[in-house]
C-alpha cells in the first residue's frame, strides 16, 4: 500500500483541492448483511469456488463466493491493489451475505498467480476475468447474472476498475476505492528513480518482474493509461460509486468524479471517510457503503 500512496506524491497528481461537485453519499443505515448471517438454504447454500482463469496464456487464480439462493445472483468482481496485501474478503463475505457473488482474482504474476507481472496485463486480466463469468459455461454452475455484473477495486484496483468500467458498455455499474492513478499524468524519465525506489517494497509477492521494469512500464504508458479524457467519457455513462480515505490520493479521485460531472455523468456517487488508505478504522463503514449503493442499483 504504501508504495502506491508514495508513487502518488512522485508523480505529482495534479488534482483539485476542492470538492468534486457529485452527488454525495451519507452515512447509510447499517445493513444486516454485516451482522446477519443469510437464511438457510439447503437446496442451494452459499459456497466458494477455486477458479483457474484463462489469461495471457496462463490460468490466473480466483475465488467465486457464491450466494444463498437458487439464483441467478447479481456478482461483483472485486480487484485487489499494489501488491494486493488488503484484499478486502471481509467485504467480498459481506456483499455475499446481501445476496450477491463476489469473484477475487490475483492478477498474473501476483501472490502465485503464474505469468509475468504487469500493468497492462493488470487490465487484460480483468477483461478475461469478465469474459470468464459471462460465458455461460461458467455463469451458469456459478449461478451468476452475467446481465448485471459489477467491477470494483481499491487502490491500484481502483484504476483497473476506471479503465475497464471506460471500456465495458456491459457493466451494471462501477466501485472505486481509494483509486490510484497509476497513468501517473506526468511520470517522466526524470521521476525514474524515484518511481523505481516506491516500487521496491512487497517484491516477494511479485514475480518475472522488477522495480525497474514496473517504472519504465509506468513511465512508458503515462498518460496513455491515466484517467484522461477517454476514461471520463466511458465512466459518465454508467453507475460509478467513488470512495476516498485520507492518504493523498482523495483529490485526484474528486477530480475524476468532478470531470465525469462535466461530461454529463449523472451517475456518480462520492464519499469520503476519515481513515487510512487500507480502510483500517472503516472497514464497516466500507461494507455498508458499497451494499447500500449495489442494492440501490436497477
Amino acid at each position: 500500500m504504501k508504495r502506491v500512496i508514495l508513487l502518488a506524491a512522485v508523480l505529482a497528481l495534479a488534482a483539485s483541492p476542492q470538492m468534486a461537485s457529485a452527488k454525495a453519499v451519507g452515512h447509510p443505515a447499517m445493513p444486516a448483511a454485516i451482522f446477519t448471517d443469510p437464511p438457510a438454504d439447503a437446496a442451494h447454500p452459499p459456497r466458494m469456488e477455486v477458479l483457474h482463469i484463462p489469461s495471457g496464456g496462463v490460468k490466473i487464480n480466483g475465488v467465486a463466493y457464491l450466494a444463498a439462493g437458487a439464483g441467478p445472483h447479481p456478482t461483483l468482481v472485486l480487484l485487489h491493489g499494489l501488491p494486493g496485501n488488503e484484499k478486502n474478503l471481509d467485504l467480498a463475505q459481506a456483499v455475499r451475505r446481501a445476496g450477491w457473488n463476489v469473484v477475487t482474482f490475483n492478477y498474473r504474476g501476483s501472490w502465485g498467480s503464474p505469468g509475468t507481472f504487469s500493468f497492462e496485463g493488470n487490465l487484460a486480466d480483468a477483461r478475461a476475468v469478465l469474459a470468464f463469468v459471462r460465458d455461460p459455461a461458467n455463469a451458469t454452475p456459478l449461478r451468476i447474472d452475467p446481465k448485471k455484473l459489477v467491477i470494483g477495486g481499491h487502490s491500484m484496483g481502483g484504476w483497473v476498475t476506471a479503465l475497464t468500467a471506460a471500456q465495458d458498455t456491459g457493466l451494471a455499474g462501477a466501485i472505486m476505492i481509494s483509486a490510484a492513478d497509476m497513468g501517473g499524468r506526468g511520470a517522466t524519465s526524470a521521476a525514474r528513480p524515484a518511481i523505481v525506489k516506491s516500487m521496491s517494497e512487497d517484491m516477494e509477492t511479485l514475480s518475472s518482474t522488477t522495480p525497474e521494469k514496473m517504472a519504465d512500464e509506468i513511465i512508458a504508458f503515462s498518460p496513455r493509461l491515466s484517467f484522461n479524457a477517454e476514461v471520463v467519457k466511458g465512466l459518465s455513462t454508467k453507475p460509478l460509486l467513488v470512495l476516498t480515505s485520507d492518504d493523498g490520493l482523495a483529490a485526484n479521485a474528486e477530480k475524476l468524479v468532478k470531470a465525469i460531472k462535466a461530461d454529463g455523468g449523472r451517475q456518480v456517487s462520492l464519499h469520503h471517510e476519515a481513515t487510512d488508505h487500507s480502510w483500517s478504522g472503516k472497514r464497516l463503514a466500507l461494507e455498508a457503503l458499497v451494499i447500500t449503493w449495489l442494492q440501490g442499483l436497477k
